[in-house]
């Protein structure tokens, strides 16, 4: 098939900007042929484009020949472009259509396509992400992106009204961040050298300058665990706060949800009934329960764990129904947080550390940090990590690091709940696990 050029077409309006009020004006809409409907004296065509749908409707005895073999030669998916009339109309339930003067075929789809667009024929997820960029065009994948662009910008309004600034710090890194095997390595130059797990240093590093520094960004660990909310590569959202502890930064967390919650289900009402979810929006302030009090809620329902033990899935999820709403756990036993979470004054066994849970799923984890040099050697000592290799995170206590405070979560995870998916790889445009590397 000859394809049409562009040439001096650009688009007048989105589908979702036409309607019964623009009757007999002229428009060009640019986009993707969604379905396509003969009924023999009339042809419809629905055309997609980023913002929603509109009828492309060809009366095959009035239009012109060119228009009708042109409507003839295209297949679901063709790039294409209209140039047409607005018809307000009462056979439809938008109240118009679009009758064509001119259209463009500007790329042709192959067919069969790898996916069924019209999701009459369902389609596996592994299916569904070796054709990401196609999968992507449905209406409910697209929705979970507008709502991801959503959470983001109230994330960036809502912590910058706090005094935050936004920091990137480096994915190429020498020292493991928090210890363990987790890392993914790589040859740097003459040097072995690791992808960041997070920026955790860093951000408390820059307490020192800036007081307050939050991050968007993605980090990288080598997840053995192959399950529906782990990933290799993933988007973490950080901060820290100076002169703050737990309960601090406790309260910033339950606001910065509040706020996104709210934000969605005003600002993104479309997308909610495309996808079938519904958000309830959160009561403030968060319910807190010890760790000790959680063990004691399981060991209730029969699910016994030894204290300073982490608290399995299956645990989890009987936790989700006693608790079917966000919550913190806190007070974890130490030997249960990384080095640079700090102790409880009166008891150091227990951490200064929390976790946010929304019903069964951990969402965010923080809390207070170590801010003494001989400290956290102490502790990296204790959880077998050479201080040594850590000397430029050490040398920031002797340059005044003040008292801090701070938490992570990731953004997929907050995003399988603001969407009702239950894997985490619908929410993420190209996921890296174990098994996939690809697309």
């Amino acid at each position: 098939m000859k394809l049409d050029s562009l040439g001096e077409w650009r688009r007048t309006l989105y589908t979702s900007d036409i309607g019964p009020a623009l009757d007999g004006k002229e428009v060009i809409i640019l986009g993707w042929v969604r379905e396509i409907r003969d009924l023999g004296a009339i042809k419809f065509l629905i055309l997609r484009d980023r913002q929603g749908t509109v009828q492309i409707t060809i009366p095959t005895k009035k239009v012109k020949k060119e228009i009708l073999d042109k409507a003839n030669s295209l297949q679901i998916q063709y790039c294409i472009g209209v140039k047409g009339v607005v018809k307000k109309t009462t056979m439809t339930q938008r109240g118009f259509e679009v009758v064509p003067n001119e259209i463009r075929v500007l790329s042709a789809a192959h067919h069969p396509l790898p996916l069924d667009m019209t999701r009459k024929t369902p389609a596996s997820l592994d299916t569904r992400l070796n054709a990401r960029v196609l999968d992507l065009c449905q209406d409910e994948n697209r929705a979970i992106w507008k709502i991801q662009h959503e959470v983001l910008s109230t994330l960036r309004r809502f912590l910058s009204d706090q005094g935050f600034i936004e920091i990137y710090t480096p994915r190429i890194i020498a020292t493991a961040t928090e210890g363990g095997a987790a890392l993914f390595s790589l040859d740097y130059f003459d040097r072995e050298a690791h992808l960041a797990q997070s920026p955790q240093l860093y951000k408390e590093e820059l307490t020192l300058c800036f007081e307050r520094v939050f991050e968007v960004g993605p980090f990288f660990r080598a997840e053995e665990s192959h399950t529906r909310r782990h990933l290799s590569e993933f988007i973490s959202i950080d901060i820290e706060q100076a002169f703050a502890t737990q309960e601090d930064v406790m309260t910033l967390l339950e606001q910065c949800m509040y706020n996104i919650c709210t934000s969605i289900n005003k600002d993104c009402e479309t997308e909610l009934v495309i996808l079938k979810h519904q958000i309830d929006p959160p009561t403030l302030p968060f319910k807190r329960f010890t760790y000790d009090a959680i063990l004691n809620e399981l060991n209730q329902k029969g699910v016994s764990i030894p204290w300073g033990e982490d608290i399995p899935t299956q645990a989890y999820r009987t936790l989700g129904e006693l608790h079917p709403y966000f919550y913190f756990i806190t007070d974890w036993p130490l030997k249960s947080k990384p080095f640079y979470i700090e102790s409880k004054e009166n008891n150091p066994e227990v951490s200064q550390g929390f976790d946010l849970m929304w019903k069964w799923m951990e969402l965010a984890s923080g809390g207070t940090r170590v801010h003494s040099k001989e400290q956290v050697t102490k502790r990296l000592e204790e959880q077998g990590l050479p201080p040594e290799s850590f000397k430029h995170h050490l040398q920031a206590f002797d340059y005044g690091l003040p008292p801090h405070a701070g938490w992570a979560t990731g953004l997929e995870r907050l995003l399988m709940m603001l969407t009702g998916k239950h894997n985490i790889r619908e929410v993420v445009l190209f996921p890296r696990d174990r098994a996939r590397l690809t697309p």
